[in-house]
């Protein structure tokens, strides 16, 4: 029989090799490989490019086009594939491949009619907008333009791509789809596995029905709003649900999820669910990544939670979860990320966190935890962040053994002990430490702490060190460092602010320090506060070359003297410079003007001699300049036809010298007090706070974070002369208003009464003469009023507002008549009795504000600056043991007597007018 059989096979031999024969690939066709040239011919490639989403992803950026040449067949080009049979390009991938330039609707692309498969993400198409062209793919199965800088409206086209199963088009916010747009294209690709829009500007609601095939929905940050639909949840094949920072409300399944099998990652941060955790997430066994920060989330965490057992991404962060951690015996082993930050979480951290081996980031803050801190078993831990809890006892020995850590925050616990400075010596990639708000000291100062190469935020602040820093710390910590903070211990050498620097010598007599000038080789410092010390002596010249890091720069209440002879450089990069209550002497430093950053600029309270800085008008964003309580002097002479000043919101040159007429020169260009901003917002800077110290109502206060909240002119206590400018009344945006106990004469303006928001007029001890204005009368955000010892006549203006003010705020004029002056205006009116009348009084005296140094905390615009809504909160002195308990109670009753004196005014007002 095999004699037979070899014919058979010979045959069938020949035939498989004529059939293979006929299946060979094809070349590109002509016209392709054209279009193809053409297209690359259209961009720049910089190979040196990197694209941050490719490294992102761990993909390189390199031209892929650049080894194009058109004697080779293009379908072995880098990024191009073709059809085995006819040769047409039916892959194109050039993600990543660093070109530069536009795509329009007449690029030879779209003649490769017969893609399936296009991705050209990572690049920078130079704000390109998506031709509709797109849409004419009809082959296409795959298409990825994402993260390469196109703008402009997706088009409608694109849902015209029915067999598409791949959409990512994730943007850099320059790309928008229309709501309905949205919805078609959902509804219309009916057989989609994949869709990422990250950052695509939808505003829309989710749609009810979308293709049942979908394993991958990334929808993050694209102003989706309205109700998550639960069917997302029920999808078979769902892998991937991602909706970050969306406006979305949800609801959980209540029993076993349809797609519990299937999903992976759940990444629903910022949806509000406004319920409890379902037990159901337990159902979720194949979850790999789930993060539900910022839900709304109440109750306790279920113990199902801990039945997932492949999870390595578990945040809840930030919701409203309580009672205690559960206990659990096995699983979670493969935990890397564990974030209960921001709860209401209680009692001890259990011991199976401590003991979870793949952990990289503990993340605890903001609880109640209380107990002890066990060892930490996992040497992988990158960021421990267990601040604001009321853990105790000393810090577990096994902190020294984490060599990878990077961030160590156990700030505001009641931690305590003694630690030796070599306690971090080995954790070499630290680069944030936060202990302050504990009860912790240092030993040993003389053992360097030598992994400081990457440390750049350390805050022992509020703890019980104390002793003196040597000369090693400012060659090893300081070297590396942009913020520190030892502030309130008890540390005798040069450090930060409400520290003591006093040492004793042999005869047990304290002295005072000096400014080394050793600090200015600190040229990566961006923050230097030496406020509130002892520090004497003259401030180094050096101070000048740290300029080009330095932005925040406070010696506020020290003992300096001498002459401010500093001198700042064109590449000043300094923001704020605060000298304030200090002995200095001389002229103020020209060179201030090289500092384009400056907005804050405090000099108060020297002994500054020199005129008018009328130089310092050419910085463009100066906001604050105080230079009260010095000895300058002469008239202020300002020329109109300059734009001087242009965003300063506080003035204050009280208390110097300055003679001849207010200068109304000066007001013209004042652009920022003459506009009322409702959204202005203070500096939004992590690591420090300006301050500014001011007067109003007769206390010196000091006002935080002030730049855009408040607006203010103090002028009182100088020489000026002739009548108040009406254009004064432009500046509406004013809160304090003082020209007191100067020599000014003439009438009140009227335009005054256009400062609709001021809240603190004081014109007392001039020479003013004739009627109050009535237009004074609807200032309804009027709380402190003082036209005393001046030469006033006439009626006293009525409404709600005025009937708050007491005879304090007109006595020495004795031509006024009216409420609240015996002497009235033909009007039998009298105010009734009530019982409010003598807290009002007291109020009035000023009895309210008892304390010189309150500090103010400003928030917001709101009606009265010091009484009003606008207050966050206070903080008394210091010298208040029980500030805390206070706090609550003063500003209770602040806002119960501001209250309480506008519905007395207004019930006076009414009297009055019923009984005319």
């Amino acid at each position: 029989m095999g004699y037979l059989l070899l014919p058979f096979l010979l045959y069938s031999c020949c035939l498989c090799q004529l059939v293979f024969s006929s299946f060979s690939p094809q070349s590109c066709t002509k016209d392709q490989s054209l279009a193809l040239m053409k297209f690359k011919q259209a961009f720049v490639v910089h190979d040196s490019s990197t694209s941050s989403t490719c490294d992102y992803y761990g993909q390189q950026s390199y031209g892929k086009t650049s080894s194009w040449n058109t004697s080779i067949d293009c379908c072995l080009w880098d990024g191009v594939k073709c059809h085995v049979l006819t040769g047409h390009v039916i892959e194109l991938d050039l993600g990543c491949s660093s070109l530069e330039g536009k795509i329009d609707s007449n690029s030879t692309l779209f003649q490769l009619s017969h893609l399936q498969r296009l991705n050209l993400s990572g690049n920078d198409f130079s704000n390109s907008h998506i031709s509709p062209n797109f849409g004419k793919f009809s082959s296409l199965t795959h298409l990825d333009l994402s993260y390469s800088d196109f703008s402009g409206e997706i088009p409608p086209e694109i849902s015209h791509l029915s067999k598409l199963h791949s959409l990512f088009l994730s943007s850099y916010r320059g790309l928008k789809l229309g709501p309905l747009s949205f919805k078609f294209l959902l509804q219309n690709l009916t057989q989609l596995r994949e869709v990422d829009l990250d950052s695509v500007q939808i505003s829309s609601t989710i749609p009810q029905n979308f293709s049942s095939h979908i394993t991958t929905l990334r929808l993050d940050e694209t102003n989706l709003h309205g109700i998550l639909p639960e069917r997302i949840f029920h999808l078979h094949n769902l892998t991937v649900l991602s909706l970050v920072n969306n406006q979305l409300n949800g609801y959980f399944p209540k029993t076993k999820w349809n797609s519990s099998a299937s999903i992976m990652m759940l990444e629903l941060p910022g949806v509000n669910f406004s319920s409890n955790l379902p037990e159901s997430i337990g159902c979720l066994t194949s979850l790999v990544y789930l993060s539900l920060d910022y839900c709304n989330l109440s109750g306790p965490i279920p113990k199902s939670l801990w039945d997932l057992t492949h999870v390595e991404y578990l945040n809840l962060g930030n919701n409203h979860l309580e009672g205690s951690i559960p206990l659990f015996t096995s699983g979670l082993q493969n935990l890397k990320t564990l974030s209960l930050s921001g709860n209401s979480l209680s009692g001890a951290i259990p011991s199976w966190i401590f003991s979870l081996l793949s952990l990289t980031y503990l993340g605890l803050g903001s609880n109640s935890f209380s107990g002890q801190l066990e060892d930490f078993r996992s040497n992988l831990l990158v960021d421990i962040s267990l601040e604001g809890n009321k853990l105790q006892g000393y810090l577990p020995k096994s902190i020294r053994n984490l060599v990878n850590l990077e961030m160590l925050h156990l700030s505001s616990n009641n931690f305590s002990g003694k630690i030796d400075v070599s306690f971090f010596s080995n954790l070499k990639q630290l680069e944030e430490l936060n202990l302050s708000h504990n009860s912790i000291s240092l030993t040993n100062y003389e053992n360097k702490i030598k992994s400081t190469k990457n440390l750049w935020n350390l805050d022992l602040s509020n703890n019980k060190i104390q002793g003196s820093i040597p000369d090693w710390a400012w060659s090893n910590w300081l070297l590396s460092l942009t913020v520190l903070n030892l502030s309130h211990n008890k540390l005798s050498v040069l450090n930060l602010s409400h520290n003591m620097l006093t040492s004793f010598d042999q005869n047990s007599r304290p002295h005072l320090y000096s400014i080394p000038s050793s600090v200015c080789n600190l040229t990566s410092l961006r923050v230097l506060d030496l406020a509130r010390n002892n520090l004497k002596g003259a401030i180094p010249q050096c101070l000048g070359n740290m300029s080009d890091q330095l932005e925040f720069l406070d010696m506020q209440h020290n003992s300096l003297s001498g002459d401010l002879q500093t001198t700042f450089g064109l590449g000043s990069g300094l923001k704020s410079f605060n000298l304030h209550g200090n002995k200095l002497e001389g002229k103020i430093p020209r060179s201030l003007a090289n500092c384009k950053q400056l907005e804050v600029l405090d000099l108060g309270n020297n002994h500054l001699n020199d005129t008018f800085p009328m130089w310092l008008g050419i910085l463009p964003k100066l906001r604050v300049l105080s230079l009260r309580s010095n000895k300058l002097h002469g008239p202020i002479r300002a020329s109109r036809s300059m734009k001087l000043f242009p965003k300063l919101r506080m003035l204050d040159l009280s208390c110097n010298a300055f003679t001849a007429e207010i200068p109304t020169s000066l007001f013209h260009n004042l652009k920022a007090m003459k506009r009322i901003d409702q959204t202005a917002k203070g500096p939004n800077d992590e690591y420090y706070e300006d301050s500014v110290t001011v007067v109003t109502k007769g206390q010196e206060l000091e006002v935080v974070r002030i730049l855009s909240l408040y607006t203010t002119m103090d002028l009182s206590i100088n020489k000026f002369e002739g009548q108040i400018p009406s254009m004064i009344g432009d500046l509406i945006a004013l809160r304090v208003l003082n020209l007191s106990h100067n020599g000014l004469q003439g009438h009140i303006p009227t335009s005054l009464g256009k400062l609709s928001v001021v809240e603190s007029l004081d014109l007392s001890f001039n020479q003013l003469s004739g009627d109050i204005p009535e237009t004074l009368a609807s200032l309804t955000s009027l709380a402190v009023l003082n036209l005393s010892r001046n030469h006033l006549q006439g009626c006293i203006p009525g409404g709600p507002q005025f009937a708050t003010f007491q005879n304090n705020s007109y006595e020495g004029n004795d031509g006024l008549r009216g409420f609240p002056l015996s002497k009235d205006c033909g009007s039998s009116w009298r105010p009734e009795s009530d019982s409010t009348t003598g807290v009002l009084d007291q109020e009035s005296n000023s009895t309210l504000l008892s304390e010189l140094s309150w500090k103010v905390v400003l928030m917001g615009y709101g009606s009265g600056l010091f009484i009003g809504s606008s207050i966050a909160y206070f903080l008394l002195s210091s010298r208040n043991s029980n500030w805390l308990s206070r706090i609550a109670e003063d500003l209770e009753y602040i806002i119960i007597v501001r209250r309480r004196k506008k519905q007395l005014g207004q019930r006076r007002y009414r009297r009055r007018n019923n009984d005319v």
